[in-house]
């Protein structure tokens, strides 16, 4: 629905001279929204790391109890075999003395019972012992799948982003050195696409050679619909001197809602993409050169990968 309402009001800003203040407005805060929503998959890739170095932390702890509990075992072990050896040397020591007097007879019958006290005892112990030892083997093998499974996971999503990059890296070969580039960092791909190769000067309007680029793009994304997709326009800091939109800010959004139209002729699933204006608020390089402001000019296309099933395991 927010995607529908912010598609409206782009409609509302080509058919009309001027933009009234409200208008203005209800963009500026559904494009906050949308910078949220950004820094919120950010933010949760970090708590997905941050929650694997955790699962990390707590695997070596029970590594080391259940090594010290190994050891416990074994010196119970030992203290039981040295009760029992104990036990029949006083036990042989008894019949020697089973002629003697009633009283050391007593005496050592004492002994024997006590000894056997402990016997039980310690058996008893090593029981427990070896239950809660078998319980913490359990746990830990479950915590060691679960780490396993969110690093298959994890891989796998590197793995298939990967194979993105590549795939639009072929896509995009003839563009190379013409204002494109395409990177991945921090688990997402990121296609800059410099204004030279999209837009004249204050227009939003897509040239032939930047919509042959974005259809190559949206060939791809297309065959990858669990793949977001974020276009954010961007300025340099130079005013919008036209009479057509208000300012820098109109003009980064209706440049990137331009692209959005064009993966959306080129069947790129709508609910996959974003579109967002950071006017010149996000600049890459310098606006005190020429060859700055024209880095800053650009569109960003923001490619990250579906996060539900690791936040499912997470949360089982």
């Amino acid at each position: 629905m927010l995607k529908k309402t912010a598609l409206l009001f782009v409609i509302a800003f080509t058919l009309n001279a001027c933009v009234s203040k409200k208008v203005y407005q209800d963009l500026e805060s559904k494009y906050n929204k949308l910078r949220s929503s950004n820094s919120q998959l950010i933010e949760e890739k970090d708590n997905l790391l941050a929650t694997k170095k955790s699962l990390e932390d707590e695997l070596l702890k029970l590594n080391k109890d259940f090594n010290e509990l190994s050891a416990q075992k074994a010196q119970l072990e030992n203290d039981l075999e040295a009760l029992q050896h104990k036990y029949t040397n006083l036990d042989e020591s008894y019949q020697a003395l089973s002629a003697q007097s009633s009283k050391k007879l007593a005496e050592q019958s004492q002994k024997n019972q006590e000894l056997l006290a402990q016997l039980e005892e310690k058996e008893r112990i090593l029981a427990a012992e070896s239950l809660r030892l078998e319980n913490l083997q359990n746990e830990l093998n479950q915590r060691s799948e679960q780490i396993e499974e969110l690093q298959r996971l994890i891989n796998a999503k590197e793995a298939q982003m990967q194979q993105l990059k590549d795939a639009i890296s072929s896509a995009l070969h003839n563009f190379e050195g013409k204002g494109l580039t395409v990177e991945h960092k921090n688990g997402k791909i990121y296609v800059s696409m410099e204004n030279k190769l999209l837009f004249n000067s204050g227009s939003w309007a897509v040239g032939s050679e930047g919509k042959k680029a974005v259809e190559q793009l949206a060939s791809v994304l297309a065959e990858n619909s669990d793949i977001n997709v974020l276009i954010e326009g961007h300025t340099d800091n130079v005013p919008y001197n036209g009479s057509t939109i208000s300012d820098n800010w109109d003009l980064s959004v209706k440049r990137a809602t331009a692209i959005v139209r064009i993966l959306e002729n080129k069947k790129v699933n709508p609910t996959q993409i974003t579109a967002a204006g950071r006017s010149e608020y996000a600049p890459v390089d310098t606006n005190e050169t020429n060859e700055g402001k024209a880095k800053n000019r650009r569109i960003e296309i923001i490619l990250a990968p579906n996060l539900d099933e690791i936040s499912k395991l997470l949360n089982e």
